[in-house]
Order: structure tokens, then C-alpha cells, then sequence
């Protein structure tokens, strides 16, 4: 016991010496080289700032999809060449399309014109580590994971001198605040975890996002609750290393003040909208058109396309003593597919109206073009939303009055 006692007091000064002196030899100078290092960095970017102009890489990897998203990826685009003319922009992306096919596709879906000489993409090849269908479980974790991976190879192949992700991918943010030293912008359009989402998972409703065999199960619910508070810390801790965050409204703002708790450097700015060609609109509906009940939203699980064609299949039972109103009522569903997910899931949509017998008045207008959703805008009598707890907070203003018959 003596001996044992001895030989602790000999044993654990030296292991303490000897962490004191990796600690002085080892630790310290990498931790010194490590400084130097990101100081001639920072400083090499300064110069080269002030010669050239900044470097400003936006983080959109769908930046073809066609959608809202892109929309406010293209106008910030177009007012930041507009204010800081000698500014640099680089998009990271993995669209594999020639850049002027992108614009091109921007100008008609957008009505955004932009030179392509100023637009500079960084392809990236990782793209399977943020798609969905990669992980079918513990999607929202592995898939923000992911998005880190992603998030070092555009680091990796690019360096920029302020860093924007205009899609939500709060955990690349330490990785361009630390390692890129540079500042961090955001805008944020849909929390990733919601107190909303919590709630229906909670009391065990099912929807696109929890399966029935969970929602079934009291232990699995309890679980998948664990797993979203984790997550939501985790999601908070990701996007605060953001420098300003912007939302795209007052629905966005308040979860975002729950999760992420930086009021002061939240700003609501509201997604830009282009109504100058549509302040020009005169309806042409005539009594002798097809009534037509109009929808954009990209086809996307939340948009809960499906709810519609239920509801136009009740419309049916409801008009089944006037086959000859039924025969004039024509659902319009306008909206771009960002992948072969997207396109798939049109296709399960054509089938559930044929399974419904209302494929006669469905029509899909899968990735239309601007002046295709401006006509469509001028002969449609009426507007139809479905997604649940929509971001955007959208307020559909009729063309034309709806129809008194309807």
C-alpha cells in the first residue's frame, strides 16, 4: 500500500510535467502557427479586397429549382451589382446547367435580367449528402450534416470575402465564420425545426414529416420529441455564428427569435415580388371560359398538392347534379420541379387524380415560364393555397371576382 502510495507521488508529477511541456512545445506553437496563418489570410484578402473589389459568394445549391427561394437569390444578386458595382459574385451550386441557360431560365421565370460576365458558379459534386431520400431516417440531423460537408468543399474550392446563404443552411455557418473568417449573412425563409412541427408530432398527427407508424406509437413519439429538442439546440448553436440574419416575415422572425435568440442582429425583410407586369393585367374571363382555380407553389411535400385534389374531387360530389358547372371547373397547378424527386412526385400526382376521376379538370404546368404565368393569371377566377402554416404569409388578391355561382 506504501509502495503503491510512493509510487502515485513519483508517477503523477511527471505525467503533469510532461503535459505542461506537450502543452508548451506542441500546443502552443500550432496554436501560434494556427494564428499567423489565419492573419496573413485575412489580411491577403483585405489587400486583394481593396484592389479588386469584394468577393461575395451566395450558397444556394438549388439556384435553378425556379422557386420563391431562387426568386430572392437573384433580385439580392441584382441589388448588390447594382449598389457595390465592383463587387465579385460567386454562387456555389450543383446545377450542372451552362451558366447562361441559368440566366437565361431566370430571365424568363424572374423577369431578372442579370449579365453573365459578373456571375461567377462554383460547382459542386457532393450533392448526395443534402438530398432527402439519402437518409430516410433521421433526415433533418444527417441532412443538416450533410450540408456541412457540402459547406466545406465550397470553402475548400472557394474562399469568399462575406459569406450569404439565401437557403437555409444554418450549419455551414461556423464553417465560413471560423475557418473562412469572414462575415456571415443569412436569409432565412422556413425554420428547419418549429414549436409548430413539435406540437404535431406531440399529439400525434400525421403528416408529411412523421410517418403513421410513429404517430401511432406513445415511445416512438416521445423519441422523435428528444430527437427534435436536440435538434433544435443544435440548430440554434448553427445559426447564431451568423453575423445578420434576415427573415421573410413575422412568422419566420418569431421562431427564429425562439431558436436562435439574436433579436438584435434579426431583420425582417419581406421576399421582392414582381407586381409591375401584374398591376398591368385586365382579366380576360369570359362567362364562356373554363372556370379556372389557379396554384403556384413548387411541388414540393409541404405544398400539400395532394389536399387540393381531395378537394376538387369533394367539389365533384358536391356539383353531381350539375355535371355541366363541373364540366367548366379547371384546377391549374403551376409550379417548377427542382430534381427527380420533384418529377416523381408530379407523376404521383397525375395518378391520384386519375385514382380520383378528376383528371379531366387538372392541369399541370410543370416549370412555366413568366408570360405563361401572367395568362394564366389573366383567365383564372380564383386562388388556391394549401400548404400548412405557409412562411410567406401569402394574401391572394383576386384578378377578377370569383364566379357567384362558386
Amino acid at each position: 500500500m506504501i509502495f503503491e502510495l510512493l509510487s502515485l507521488i513519483v508517477i503523477l508529477p511527471m505525467i503533469l510535467l510532461g503535459v505542461l511541456l506537450f502543452g508548451a512545445f506542441v500546443i502552443v506553437p500550432c496554436a501560434f502557427i494556427f494564428a499567423s496563418w489565419y492573419m496573413r489570410i485575412n489580411e491577403r484578402k483585405l489587400q486583394r479586397r481593396k484592389r479588386d473589389g469584394a468577393n461575395i459568394a451566395f450558397f444556394h445549391p438549388y439556384c435553378n429549382a425556379g422557386g420563391g427561394g431562387e426568386r430572392v437569390l437573384w433580385v439580392a444578386i441584382k441589388a448588390i451589382l447594382t449598389r457595390y458595382p465592383d463587387s465579385h459574385i460567386y454562387i456555389y451550386t450543383v446545377e450542372t446547367a451552362e451558366p447562361k441557360a441559368i440566366l437565361n431560365k431566370v430571365q424568363n421565370h424572374f423577369n431578372v435580367k442579370l449579365e453573365p460576365e459578373r456571375i461567377n458558379f462554383v460547382r459542386l459534386s457532393l450533392q448526395k449528402v443534402i438530398e432527402p431520400q439519402t437518409y430516410p431516417y433521421f433526415t433533418l440531423l444527417l441532412q443538416s450534416l450533410g450540408t456541412m460537408i457540402l459547406g466545406m468543399e465550397a470553402f475548400m474550392k472557394f474562399n469568399p470575402d462575406i459569406y450569404i446563404d439565401t437557403m437555409g443552411c444554418a450549419f455551414t455557418y461556423p464553417i465560413f465564420r471560423y475557418l473562412a473568417q469572414c462575415p456571415v449573412g443569412c436569409y432565412t425563409h422556413y425554420p428547419v425545426v418549429t414549436a409548430a412541427m413539435m406540437r404535431r408530432v406531440k399529439h400525434r398527427l400525421v403528416s408529411y414529416n412523421n410517418r403513421s407508424a410513429i404517430a401511432r406509437n406513445p415511445l416512438l413519439t416521445w423519441c422523435k420529441l428528444l430527437y427534435y429538442k436536440v435538434f433544435g439546440w443544435l440548430y440554434g448553436v448553427a445559426g447564431r455564428r451568423a453575423d445578420i440574419v434576415m427573415v421573410n416575415g413575422s412568422w419566420t422572425e418569431e421562431h427564429i427569435h425562439e431558436l436562435w435568440r439574436r433579436p438584435l442582429s434579426t431583420h425582417r425583410v419581406y421576399p421582392p415580388c414582381e407586381v409591375s407586369e401584374l398591376k398591368k393585367l385586365r382579366s380576360l374571363v369570359r362567362d364562356s371560359d373554363p372556370i379556372r382555380i389557379l396554384s403556384v407553389a413548387q411541388f414540393r411535400p409541404e405544398k400539400d398538392h395532394p389536399l387540393m385534389l381531395q378537394a376538387m374531387y369533394e367539389l365533384r360530389n358536391l356539383l353531381i347534379k350539375n355535371e355541366m358547372l363541373w364540366n367548366k371547373i379547371r384546377l391549374v397547378l403551376v409550379g417548377s420541379c427542382r430534381n427527380a424527386a420533384d418529377e416523381q412526385r408530379v407523376r404521383h400526382l397525375r395518378d391520384l387524380a386519375k385514382h380520383l376521376s378528376v383528371e379531366d379538370n387538372v392541369q399541370f404546368c410543370v416549370n412555366a415560364s413568366y408570360s405563361q404565368l401572367l395568362q394564366l393569371y389573366q383567365s383564372s377566377s380564383l386562388a388556391l393555397h394549401a400548404m400548412w402554416n405557409e412562411h410567406f404569409g401569402i394574401r391572394h388578391q383576386w384578378i377578377v371576382s370569383p364566379r357567384q355561382h362558386l
